[in-house]
């Protein structure tokens, strides 16, 4: 499996923006589906977007569609999501996320890879 680091965290004022990224282990990144997962206190992990092999294919949740913007390069084997327009819901730990196959839900990570989680905090 594929190792996963984030990065990018932080606390940021409501409106403003944030971008994480994701460095992969391994010599196979381009065999992975990407995509991020956040959890907020006291709720479940909760899908936010998904990109495939080569980035040629993105998904958003609701929630994120229209601020959020997920992206790859698979010659520095990273992953990123570019947040705008933050609001205080969506404070949460957010986890990168790997597997050959799509995923939509945690339900579909059976298999994958996950992350160590990096707290993004917006303040109202």
């Amino acid at each position: 499996q594929v190792q996963l680091v984030e990065s990018g965290g932080g606390l940021v004022q409501a409106g403003g923006s944030l971008r994480l990224s994701c460095t992969a282990s391994g010599r196979t990144f381009s065999s992975y589906v990407m995509g991020w997962f956040r959890q907020a206190p006291g709720k479940e992990r909760e899908f936010v977007a998904v990109i495939s092999w080569i980035g040629e294919t993105k998904y958003y949740s609701d929630s994120v569609k229209g601020r959020f913007t997920i992206s790859r390069d698979n010659g520095k084997k990273e992953v990123y999501l570019q947040m705008s327009g933050l609001k205080p819901e969506d404070t949460a730990v957010y986890y990168c996320a790997a597997k050959t196959e799509p995923f939509y839900s945690e339900n579909d990570m059976a298999g994958g890879s996950w992350g160590q989680g990096t707290q993004v905090t917006v303040s109202s």
